[in-house]
């Protein structure tokens, strides 16, 4: 495993074991506003190196070294097939949010611990069968989750070849729509949607852990239900917010059930798109 010192000059000299996500993705700088002064695969010689250099610089020095962190504490055992935690899974989930932000490596692809993967792994751990304080999970079922959960991606944890840098018309895609006439996810810059905001706002409060379905669904036929009122009454301002509480509330009932709501939006449209039909009524009837 690589580690590389950075500098954003006049602000830090840090560590990291990944530029993009560390630097670029969560601190915001893009290539040319930092440097790499340093890398190794010794940890313990670029955790020296990292204190030198941020008092030859005049940066604050950290009090605990790099390889001192918490993080790095995590001693996971990686093969072909599987990725094993050294905790049982009854401990497993503080561990990782212990551990946000550790990546490793596998045949499959590179893995990293964020709120989304947290979930998939809890929910598809399973202890060992030679030793009960140790737990694991298959790499290619965890790829596979990235693969199929691509905007969980523009949060972390991004596959080293995942499918996102395909170019659009040259445009970021935040807001555009395709030929389809669907709104399009963004490959080209970090830009997050605004569903993965709801998604990232819902996990922080647990709701994916501990929220239940038949809830979220009657808290949904509340939420329309104070829609049509603000209709019936014109109110816009309460129209727009009955609307957006409506999404807000399906896009965490479609994950509670398994199913990301873009994949939801994309099965109803791909149902619809071809339908011959008429206006009647201020609605459209589907010709029989």
């Amino acid at each position: 495993m690589t580690y590389y010192i950075y500098h954003i000059p006049g602000k830090k000299i840090g560590v990291t074991r990944d530029l993009k996500y560390r630097v670029e993705e969560q601190q915001g700088y893009i290539p040319g506003e930092y440097e790499v002064l340093m890398e190794s695969d010794d940890i313990l010689q670029i955790s020296r190196d990292e204190l030198v250099l941020q008092e030859m610089h005049g940066y604050r020095i950290d009090e605990t070294p790099y390889n001192e962190l918490k993080f790095n504490n995590m001693n996971i055992n990686i093969t072909e097939q599987t990725t094993t935690f050294p905790c049982p899974v009854n401990k497993l989930k503080g561990q990782l949010m212990d551990n946000l932000g550790m990546t490793w490596h596998t045949d499959h692809g590179t893995f990293r611990i964020n709120n989304y993967s947290i979930d998939w792994i809890m929910k598809n751990i399973q202890t060992s069968r030679y030793n009960e304080k140790r737990s694991y999970i298959y790499n290619k079922a965890f790829a596979r989750f990235y693969d199929n959960h691509q905007t969980h991606d523009r949060l972390g944890g991004n596959l080293e070849d995942a499918h996102m840098r395909d170019q659009y018309d040259g445009n970021c895609r935040s807001g555009a729509l395709s030929p389809s006439g669907i709104q399009e996810r963004c490959p080209n810059c970090d830009c997050v949607s605004q569903f993965d905001l709801i998604r990232e706002w819902a996990s922080k409060r647990g709701l994916y852990t501990n929220g239940d379905p038949k809830t979220q669904a009657l808290k949904l036929v509340e939420e329309v239900g104070e829609t049509c009122r603000a209709i019936l009454k014109e109110d816009r301002v309460e129209v727009i917010d009955g609307i957006g509480d409506c999404v807000v509330v399906l896009t965490n009932l479609a994950e509670l059930v398994g199913h990301p709501i873009e994949d939801c939006i994309e099965s109803a449209y791909n149902e619809i798109k071809n339908r011959k039909g008429k206006m009647a009524n201020g609605t459209y009837v589907k010709d029989e």
